[in-house]
């Protein structure tokens, strides 16, 4: 989405909408009956989503489309149901959702849609809970993850023009679109399902740099056979930028103004007006405070919002959790990688929680609509667990010898040229570049390591080359002979939008330099950390922990449970900054810098029994792990 919500001085200008758009038509109640207009009760299709003068129609009856979103990939698949049973009991009937890319073809050529990648039954799921959906396959996605959703994996050609229709990218696209779109198809609202309009890209009109590329995207939806209502959708300074000819435009709640619905007038006449992007907050990145927004005034603009028979999606209603290396980055004033919590102001918690302004939005939507009493759902039981404490460890240099052959190369090799992963480059984690020197002196980045390298000499941590910091002094004392140079570098996140993502390549993108001299013949490990890396036999060098152990190093420990699992939160006191692992699930990035202190554990992933949990620290361990009730995440 974007990087930090903003509020003009009248946040909607609803008043101005009403002298910039025709009037509305007054065939709705003061209370709104749409209970015939779901799912279930429409059996027999004719006639699915259309924009009918200031109205959106579903079977030639007036809609209001009051949609929330939910990633079926950032919250466990035993979740889904528990999640949209509780997007539809607010008061809300349509789901929109979000397609990765990365996610589903993380490979060249090899695609994934089973597990918590099976799209198909998360959009079968919400139409047995009555919901319709909106769906947003991209290929762009945007939604603050790893290059907005795209693959990494297309930067290994050193001319990409990602979001264009530079022949290398719609190649590739059009390989992916022939594996996606023929499974959503039959899933459309014309064939029985539950998709009532696809979006266009997302948010192009801020990216703009090819006039020739949404027509391209729609195309390539249509010929595959997309029939359903089709829209675009782009913040109020850059509609005019994003639409497209007879394809309804809808706006982002970022930077609307009278000139907002003037241009939307000009641009598809008397229409509906979709509010496509509603949010109450923003994403928070590591070292930063938490963003937070007044509640209250969130709700007076949506009651404004309905009163003017607006339609709107809640951008989240349920955020869920940057899992694994998903997570993105911002470039506002700098660097800022996205924390591993993706709370975003939604309604329910990470951990699927009722927030207050839950019970307020409800009881609004059924005091303007005709629904269904509300469910109950299910409390989620959370548990403290007892304290890991007998915890072993291994360093990364003992494990080296172990790991697949590394590469070697004369110059430094970005994590996208690396010839891992059947050719596909290696997408996220950490890469160790090694290297010989024998002399003191400055060593320089010129800004090519990216995202976060640290510097050690042998295995002496000298300090970090990051976006901030580029260079270090390595004085006379450290250098004995020859030493070996070793830097461990973090992708933490590629840009989740605007034109620098083009140049997201990550790792030691350049050259490295000491004394303004490049240095040469590297040795280069992939540390991707997938669940085959975790798997991997290592012979008993494990040792326990007695005292503070300096990283990079693996700690294990085991969490017994003698009964059913329950959610609880990993809390990371006395560690410094890694990755967590349960039974070889990536639960994400820690680190102390803040805000957030603490990692969801869902109780899917936990079983009855000794559950392994896996540390990788990259500084200085602690010698326990703790488990809270209730998530910090900062203030």
């Amino acid at each position: 989405m974007w990087s930090l919500l903003l509020r003009p001085e009248c946040i909607l200008c609803l008043s101005s909408a009403l002298s910039a758009i025709a009037q509305f038509s007054d065939d709705w109640s003061p209370r709104i009956n749409q209970t015939h207009l779901t799912p279930s009760y429409l059996k027999i299709r004719r006639e699915g989503l259309k924009v009918k003068g200031s109205n959106f129609t579903l079977e030639n009856s007036p809609f209001l489309i009051v949609a929330g979103t939910v990633h079926y990939f950032r919250v466990p698949r035993k979740y889904w149901r528990n999640r949209l049973l509780k997007l539809k009991s607010c008061g809300f009937n349509t789901l929109t959702t979000h397609v990765p890319w990365n996610l589903h073809e993380p490979i060249i050529g090899q695609f994934y849609f089973t597990d918590n990648l099976d799209l198909m039954a998360f959009i079968s799921m919400a139409s047995e809970v009555g919901l319709w959906v909106i769906l947003c396959p991209g290929p762009y996605i945007g939604v603050d993850l790893d290059l907005g959703g795209l693959p990494s994996w297309l930067l290994k050609d050193p001319k990409m023009k990602l979001r264009t229709t530079y022949k290398g990218f719609t190649r590739a696209v059009n390989l992916y679109f022939d594996q996606l779109i023929p499974r959503i198809r039959l899933l459309q609202y014309n064939q029985g399902g539950p998709i009532i309009a696809v979006q266009v890209e997302n948010e192009y009109g801020s990216y703009n740099l090819d006039k020739k590329y949404m027509s391209y995207v729609e195309k390539a939806l249509v010929t595959r056979g997309i029939s359903v209502l089709l829209m675009t959708a782009d913040n109020g300074l850059e509609l005019r930028n994003g639409n497209l000819k007879n394809v309804l435009a809808t706006v982002h709640m970022k930077n609307i103004k009278k000139k907002t619905y003037q241009d939307l007038l000009s641009i598809q006449g008397q229409s509906p007006i979709l509010m496509m992007v509603y949010t109450a907050n923003s994403f928070d990145t590591w070292g930063a405070l938490r963003r937070s927004l007044d509640p209250h005034l969130l709700m007076k603009d949506v009651r404004e919002l309905v009163k003017l028979r607006f339609s709107l999606n809640f951008y989240m209603f349920h955020g869920g959790t940057n899992f694994g290396f998903i997570g993105g980055a911002e470039s506002l004033n700098g660097y800022h990688s996205v924390v591993t919590n993706y709370d975003y102001g939604a309604l329910l918690t990470e951990a699927g929680e009722y927030t207050p302004e839950y019970f307020v939005f409800q009881e609004f939507f059924h005091s303007v609509l005709d629904l269904p009493t509300p469910l109950k759902g299910k409390y989620t039981a959370r548990a403290i667990y007892k304290t890991v404490t007998l915890l072993q460890y291994v360093s990364l240099w003992e494990i080296l010898p172990y790991l697949d052959k590394p590469t070697k190369s004369a110059r430094p090799v970005s994590m996208e040229q690396l010839p891992v992963n059947q050719g596909s480059g290696q997408s996220c984690g950490y890469t160790l570049y090694e290297t010989t020197i024998s002399t003191a002196g400055l060593l320089t980045s010129r800004g090519h390591v990216r995202d976060r390298g640290e510097v050690f000499l042998n295995e002496k941590y000298i300090g970090v080359l990051d976006h901030s910091t580029d260079q270090l002094t390595i004085t006379k004392s450290d250098i004995q002979d020859h030493q070996t140079l070793r830097i461990l570098v973090e992708n933490q996140g590629r840009l989740a939008y605007g034109q620098d993502m083009n140049k997201e390549r990550k790792g030691l993108t350049g050259n490295i330099y000491l004394n303004n001299s490049p240095l040469r013949k590297f040795t280069i490990y992939s540390l991707e950390m997938k669940t085959s890396f975790l798997k991997r036999k290592l012979p008993s060098i494990w040792k326990p922990v007695r005292t503070q152990v300096q990283g990079p190093a693996f700690f294990i420990g085991f969490l017994k449970i003698d009964d059913f699992p329950e959610d609880t939160f990993i809390k990371l006191k006395g560690w410094t900054k890694g990755v967590v692992f349960i039974n070889r699930q990536n639960l994400g990035r820690y680190w102390n810098l803040g805000p957030q202190e603490t990692l969801y554990v869902p109780a899917p992933w936990l079983h009855p029994g000794k559950n392994e949990i896996i540390l990788f620290e990259e500084l200085e361990g602690g010698q326990e792990i703790q488990f809270t009730k209730e998530p910090h995440l900062g203030y």
